[in-house]
């Protein structure tokens, strides 16, 4: 039995035992607390591009405010009582438009608002936030796509993808929303260096 699978077993028998005692078990709330570093970001020029951010789309399996495990590929499973506070996708946006601001790289950067004021516009999507219990060690899984649209064109001016694991090391729940932050933090970074690589080689014109 591995740790996750000893953790909710443990909070299982607590479940049975509270509600034997006639108490009604309430959830316990998580956020992810997304803080990403975007390293080299000062060795970037300010490019006059202005990006907005659309809100991230999650899967359906992430929108159902429950932390998500899984001990088979093929199998979602779903803590009962740990969930989300707040949307994980609606988190991760946030974190983009932080990233983009602190880096730098953009002339403007924004929330989009439903307004062609900028040149282009950033969609995206949170495509994986799971728990993995499966092939060994615990750990965690993120992935985080993105692709930014010439509002004037309608054309792909950049798209990219990332994914990061993380061993948690803890016995609980909050070990591993912990490493999910961190496996975030990581995906972000790695998409906001490449648009500002991108932008280096021309690839996405000034608007």
């Amino acid at each position: 039995m591995t740790i996750a699978r000893n953790w909710r077993a443990t909070m299982l028998a607590l479940t049975l035992l509270t509600c034997g005692c006639g108490a009604v078990r309430q959830p316990t709330y998580y956020s992810l607390a997304l803080a990403p570093q975007i390293r080299g970001a000062s060795e970037h020029s300010t490019h006059p591009v202005a990006v907005a951010v659309r809100q991230f789309e999650t899967p359906a399996y992430l929108r159902q405010g429950r932390i998500v495990y899984r001990e088979h590929p093929e199998q979602v499973g779903f803590y009962e009582y740990q969930r989300w506070a707040t949307d994980p996708g609606a988190t991760v946006t946030a974190a983009v438009v932080d990233s983009l601001q602190s880096s730098r790289v953009f002339s403007y950067a924004g929330a989009f608002d439903g307004s062609h004021r900028t040149g282009y516009l950033l969609t995206g999507r949170l495509e994986k936030l799971d728990e993995i219990d499966y092939g060994g060690q615990v750990r965690v899984e993120a992935t985080v796509s993105a692709e930014m649209v010439d509002l004037r064109t309608g054309t792909l001016a950049w798209s990219g993808s990332a994914t990061n694991t993380a061993n948690v090391e803890g016995h609980d729940v909050y070990s591993v929303v912990n490493q999910m932050s961190r496996a975030v933090d990581l995906c972000l970074e790695k998409l906001v260096l490449s648009m500002s690589e991108g932008l280096d080689r021309g690839d996405v014109a000034a608007r």
